[in-house]
This record gives C-alpha cells, sequence and structure tokens, in this order.
C-alpha cells in the first residue's frame, strides 16, 4: 500500500481515536486517507482477506461513538478527507453528485454558486463531511421542510465489505428497479460497507425569508402555533425550534456579552423561519399575521423580527450555541428522542414531572425541532455540585425512567444521532427484537468477516446470534 495513503503519524491518529463527547478513546496503528473509490475498494479487500477491521472516520462531529476505534489496537481508521472533490452540478435535475469527504458547507457554497441551495444545515456543518451526514443519517434545523438526510439522497456509491463497488449514482427521482439497497447504508455508520459517492437533492434557494423570534405562554401552545404558521404561510415554514427558558437563561448567564431578544419573562421560546423561492409571494406578511393572531389568542407573549440577515444570524446564533450552554455548566445526560409531533408537548410535561420527582436540585435544558417531534431532553447537575458524579447517579435513576416514557409513547430513543456504541444498551431494552434480527441477519450475510466498524449499530453478540 501507497506511503501517500498509510499514515503511521501518532498525533495525527490520536486526533481520531477520541469521540467528540470525550467518551470513548480507542488505539489504531494507522490512518488511511485513500484518493479515489477504487484505492477505498483495494483497502477493503485487503482488509477482507486478512480480516482486519475498519472504522470509517469523517469530520468526528458524531455524539454516539460510532466513528471511534475499539482499544484493542488492531483497528485500521479510514478517512475520505481527500476525497473532496464536487463531481457534477445538474442545474436543470435539480442535483448535485459529490464525493463523500466533501466538507458540509463545503457542498453548500458549491450549490450556492449554481444559485440553488442544499438544505442540510447542521451546527457542524464547517466539519463535517458528507459521507459522515449520509451514514449517521444527519437530522438537521430544516427538515419541518425538506426532511432528514435520507430524504435528501437520490443516489450513492458504495464499497461493500469485500471490496465490491456498488454504483447507483444516477440522480433519478423515479428508479423502481428492485430493492433500493443504497437505502441499506443511510443510517449505517459504517457497518455495512463505506460510502464513497452521493447524488443529493437541490432546491431553489430562498430570495424571500422571514425569521423571528417569539416567546410563547405554554409548551401546550406549540402545535397550535406551528399549525397557524404553516397555515399563513402556505406550508413553507422551514425551521420552528423550541428553546425553554431555562436553556437560554443558562446560556445568557455564561455569555454575558449576549443579549436576551425579548424582554417579556417566559419558560418557553420558539425560533421560526419561512421562505420561498418566489419574488412575489409577502412572505412578511404572511409572518405578521401569524404573529398577530397568535397574540390575539395569548399564545404569544412578545416577539421580534429580524431586519436584517445579522439579526437573523444573531437568532440562530442563540438556537445553536444552547448545547454550548449546557457544557459550560458541568455538562449533561442528553436524551435525544422523538415522539409524534402531537405527543411532543405531553412528553415535556411528563417528562418535566419526571425529573421534578427526582429532585435533587436537577437542572432540564429542553429544546429541539418541533416540525419532526425531536426533542433534546437533557439533565445538568445542579449549580455548585460535582457533575460527574450527579450525571452518573441521573443515567442511572432517570434516564430509564424517561426511555420508559418515550417507550410509552410510542417514540424513538435516538431521533438523529444513531446507535454507534453509546445506544445499543437501549435498543437491547427498547428496540424491535425481530428488526434487531434483521439487522443482525443483514449484517452477516454483507460483512460476515465483520471488517466494516464492528461494535457498532450491530453489536457483535447479535451478529453471532443471527
Amino acid at each position: 500500500m501507497s506511503a501517500e495513503i498509510v499514515v503511521s503519524d501518532k498525533d495525527i491518529i490520536d486526533g481520531y481515536t477520541t469521540d467528540f463527547r470525550k467518551k470513548y478513546r480507542g488505539e489504531s496503528p494507522a490512518l488511511l486517507r485513500p484518493r479515489s473509490t477504487e484505492e477505498v475498494a483495494s483497502i477493503v479487500k485487503l482488509c477482507n482477506k486478512h480480516k482486519v477491521a475498519l472504522v470509517p472516520v469523517g469530520g468526528n462531529t458524531g455524539y454516539c461513538g460510532g466513528a471511534t476505534p475499539d482499544e484493542s489496537g488492531q483497528q485500521l481508521l479510514i478517512s475520505l478527507q481527500r476525497m473532496n472533490k464536487i463531481r457534477e452540478v445538474d442545474t436543470d435535475n435539480l442535483s448535485v453528485t459529490v464525493d463523500a469527504g466533501c466538507i458540509l458547507s463545503e457542498i453548500h457554497g458549491a450549490v450556492e454558486r449554481e444559485s440553488l441551495m442544499f438544505p442540510l444545515s447542521l451546527g457542524s456543518q464547517q466539519s463535517c463531511q458528507i459521507g459522515g451526514n449520509i451514514s449517521t443519517n444527519a437530522g438537521g434545523v430544516s427538515a419541518v421542510r425538506y426532511g432528514i438526510t435520507r430524504d435528501l439522497v437520490l443516489g450513492l456509491e458504495i464499497v461493500l465489505p469485500d471490496g465490491q463497488i456498488l454504483s447507483n449514482l444516477s440522480p433519478l427521482r423515479k428508479d423502481n428497479r428492485g430493492y433500493a439497497l443504497h437505502q441499506l447504508l443511510i443510517g449505517a455508520e459504517g457497518s455495512l460497507g463505506i460510502v464513497t459517492g452521493a447524488s443529493l437533492r437541490l432546491f431553489l434557494p430562498p430570495v424571500n425569508r422571514v425569521t423571528a423570534f417569539l416567546a410563547i405562554s405554554r409548551v401546550d401552545d406549540l402545535m397550535p402555533l406551528l399549525a397557524k404558521a404553516q397555515q399563513y404561510t402556505g406550508e413553507a415554514v422551514t425551521s420552528f425550534e423550541y428553546i425553554s427558558g431555562a436553556s437560554l437563561d443558562m446560556l445568557l448567564a455564561s455569555k454575558p456579552e449576549w443579549r436576551r431578544l425579548v424582554q417579556s419573562p417566559s419558560k418557553h421560546f420558539v425560533l421560526i423561519e419561512a421562505a420561498t423561492s418566489s419574488p412575489v409571494l409577502a412572505m412578511d406578511e404572511a409572518i405578521e399575521a401569524f404573529f398577530e393572531d397568535g397574540m390575539s389568542e395569548e399564545m404569544i407573549l412578545d416577539g421580534v423580527i429580524a431586519t436584517s440577515e445579522q439579526q437573523r444570524q444573531d437568532f440562530w446564533n442563540l438556537r445553536e450555541h444552547i448545547p454550548e450552554g449546557e457544557v459550560l455548566n458541568g455538562g449533561s445526560v442528553k436524551h435525544d428522542i422523538s415522539v409524534r409531533i402531537s405527543d411532543m408537548a405531553r412528553f415535556i410535561a411528563l417528562g418535566t414531572e419526571l425529573v421534578d420527582r427526582y429532585g435533587q436540585g436537577a437542572r432540564l435544558s429542553v429544546y429541539g425541532h418541533v416540525g419532526d417531534g425531536n426533542v433534546h431532553f437533557n439533565i445538568l447537575a445542579p449549580e455548585g455540585v460535582k457533575a460527574p458524579a450527579f450525571l452518573e447517579e441521573v443515567s442511572a435513576e432517570v434516564s430509564p425512567c424517561i426511555y420508559d416514557l418515550v417507550a410509552k409513547l410510542d417514540g424513538s430513543f435516538s431521533a438523529e444521532y444513531g446507535l454507534g456504541q453509546d445506544n445499543l444498551w437501549l435498543d437491547q431494552n427498547y428496540g424491535d427484537p425481530v428488526k434487531r434480527h434483521l439487522m443482525g441477519t443483514i449484517k452477516n450475510v454483507l460483512d460476515p468477516k465483520e471488517v466494516m466498524n464492528p461494535g457498532k449499530v450491530v453489536g457483535s453478540q447479535i451478529c453471532a446470534r443471527s
């Protein structure tokens, strides 16, 4: 194997052996950096022949340890960072074909130069790679309008565990020739093969966009307000983000240089954005009418509509830094859950009751994507209390109760983070055993030697039983 591909510098390798949350740390003898799909295939064939495990790594922004090697020091890392070309932008077909190592923000820039838009938007978009977004089925803040990553993928190029190349890159909207095999790789976290290229859906960019930050009366008003916003804008809402007052207070207390956007006291806030590519539709009038209607029914207490792009960025800056506020307050026990949109307010209320009953001064940070039912329901230690011990106790005593509640509401314990290695125990306790068996069967058929990212998504013991 070429010396240009193999990196053995420990300082470089160490940048990939600890996960983003610093919860998992492994060892690896080398980082492989291929330059083409053919080189990826050669590497995978060689590893398959010698039963050497491969762990695909991207921007290392995942939350579940899905791209971290184990402690054996035997697993090789493979990064597609050198495969970062925009292969084609088809403006008439509204599609772009890219290498999997492309940084998400660079895809945004490439299609914007063609007066188009790729709507997947993430806080980590300056560093995350599209291959990782696909492998984790990333969500983002625009799912209410455009869907999640799975909805934006038209085709994939994949290197399978035996080194074969499955090329299904044609960016067709309709293709009913049997199984949609590329869909298996979306959300598989590199456990069934390595995504090396992708064809993605594009959209016309908004020319008329309105963003508002609202203080609302009750969490029960979230769904009626979303319905009103969709009605007034003609279903042009692209984001409808909930932020609890406690989450906002924690962030602002840690960032005194930042200002509060609305002065009315409230426990609940909403960041709403609506956009259209039409130059004649009056989106500002639609949002103003929605605002007045919400105020008249006492659902909206106060609010401000962005009057400039800088002000819009200020609104989003607050929302995107809510997780940082948790870190600055000692970290949190995270619960990345989803329920039916109609059950979201109920879950928040019942979950809050669970934490209140636990007591001990536990603090809640709740925020999420209302339009797709995804709630980040996170618990922090009280001020002045040593966080690690407290959070460990919360994980043991409170988290199971929260996950029981999610199960009763027929929700998901992993809305957008994936399984990785961190959530395998949740899948064992709350996942569908038939689905788990089928996943193990598929893994065994495609990767009988467990070369691809072993111990992630589908545990080794599950594979052995299947």
